[in-house]
């Protein structure tokens, strides 16, 4: 679990990469969580935890609807932000999903993306296996993901995007099972580079992948509304596991 390794652990902890991804739709964000709230009938007071939050957009909205929300995340300087909003039924912590974590929850949502960033399946396996240790009886977790199988088949090899003056020069490649995307942008501190990675997860390999971590896929759906999952159609891959 070295940082030599791990392209998100710099990349993520930059001012950059929230300037790159300034305009995700919060409005979205928030009719997927009150679909999800409502799909599962998650009580009031129920405990959730968002694995991998950010800068915290869910958290703080799913504490809003009246949840005890943690969220958890490796960058440091995203959790800083975050927890500028906590309060007595929100906190945040740096956490690395691949490690155990210290308390059981109702709820474990894993959103937009933020899986199958590691190059050994064992690790994404011990993932899953962390959430599923981490859930109360009777608890659920949700997994957002891309559809690898339509996202392939429209991938965008270049682009370029202004974004506060700055140009972000963007390559994406289908290598070594994964999608890869290379970002490049001059600054007022110079030259950067980064890359983002994530492995050509379709719903066989995530079957593979829960069943091994002792859970099981209990819903599928393909958008945000919960519509049902079409290979061909669908933008996201949203799992529900107990």
């Amino acid at each position: 679990m070295s940082s030599k390794k791990d392209w998100f652990t710099d990349w993520f902890n930059t001012k950059y990469y929230h300037i790159l991804y300034q305009h995700r739709d919060d409005y979205e964000a928030q009719v997927f969580m009150n679909n999800l709230v409502r799909f599962l009938n998650i009580s009031k007071g129920s405990s959730i935890l968002d694995l991998a939050c950010g800068k915290g957009r869910h958290s703080i909205y799913l504490n809003t609807l009246g949840y005890n929300v943690t969220g958890a995340d490796l960058s440091i300087n995203s959790i800083k932000h975050a927890s500028l909003s906590k309060n007595e039924s929100l906190n945040f912590i740096v956490q690395d999903m691949r490690l155990p974590f210290p308390f059981k929850k109702d709820v474990v949502f894993n959103l937009f993306t933020s899986f199958g960033y590691f190059a050994d399946d064992q690790e994404d396996i011990r993932v899953l296996e962390n959430i599923k240790n981490c859930l109360n009886k009777d608890g659920v977790a949700v997994l957002d993901y891309l559809n690898v199988t339509k996202a392939i088949k429209n991938l965008v090899a270049e682009e370029e995007v202004t974004l506060d003056g700055i140009v972000f020069k963007i390559t994406k490649e289908v290598k070594n099972g994964f999608i890869i995307k290379k970002i490049e942008f001059t600054a007022e501190d110079g030259y950067h580079s980064y890359f983002e990675r994530v492995k050509c997860l379709d719903l066989a390999y995530f079957e593979s992948y829960v069943a091994k971590a002792g859970l099981k896929i209990k819903h599928c759906f393909g958008d945000y509304n919960l519509n049902g999952f079409d290979i061909e159609k669908s933008n996201r891959l949203i799992l529900v596991l107990e």
